[in-house]
């Protein structure tokens, strides 16, 4: 299956690399380039592709915005955010506005494809390393915290409430299914349903409704 990609940086020099990079994986299209998130936007709706790369700081619109606007309309594209050690409060944004995922611009070209693919697959990703302290920092952000914290949980089991504290602490499914003593297939199949019944984009808004229902708490 062909992964159709955009690439929104305000850098050409970043956009030929990754063009170049993704010319020698046919599983891997480049359907478009923006420079800014407005221009970004507007490929979405020209080409819905499966996901867009997409910088933070573009001129104008940028690409918190953009990712906003991108996951609030009918395609099912999904947002792979380039960010840079520096920008968490940027990030913090782009979590809200629906990003699925977040990579660092200074790692290796081999790592940010494979990120595309996970993101394309459906599933989650932030760099290695960023990922507990990127989430903890941002429920700990006093912008980003709810004002009505914790929420209640509501319509979900009691194995599904014990497998989205388990998500919202970083497992991953294989892990999961160690903890509960259940199969991977099973602990997939409980992810699933907790995206829909909570209305949640990817694996990255769980963790974040995890924090928010006080199923996890923050351990500094």
């Amino acid at each position: 299956m062909t992964v159709r990609v955009v690439l929104a940086d305000d850098q050409p020099l970043v956009r030929s690399g990754l063009r170049v990079l993704m010319a020698d994986h046919s599983e891997l299209e480049v359907v478009g380039e923006a420079g800014t998130g407005a221009e970004a936007v507007q490929l979405v709706r020209d080409t819905s592709p499966d996901v867009v790369v997409m910088d933070i700081r573009m001129p104008g619109m940028d690409g918190i915005e953009a990712t906003r606007q991108i996951t609030a309309g009918p395609a099912s594209t999904r947002v792979l955010v380039l960010t840079t050690f520096d920008e968490d409060d940027h990030v913090y944004g782009a979590l809200r506005a629906g990003a699925s995922g977040f990579v660092v611009k200074d790692m290796a070209l081999d790592d940010i494809l494979a990120a595309i693919r996970v993101v394309a697959a459906g599933d989650a990703l932030i760099a290695p390393g960023v990922t507990r302290r990127l989430i903890a920092d941002f429920i700990g952000h006093p912008a980003a915290v709810p004002a009505r914290f914790p929420r209640p949980v509501e319509g979900i089991t009691e194995r599904e409430r014990e497998v989205l504290t388990l998500v919202g602490r970083g497992r991953s499914n294989t892990e999961i299914a160690e903890d509960l003593f259940i199969t991977v297939a099973t602990a997939k199949s409980h992810v699933s349903r907790l995206l829909t019944k909570l209305s949640a984009r990817d694996r990255v808004q769980l963790v974040i409704t995890a924090y928010e229902m006080g199923l996890v708490t923050l351990s500094r």
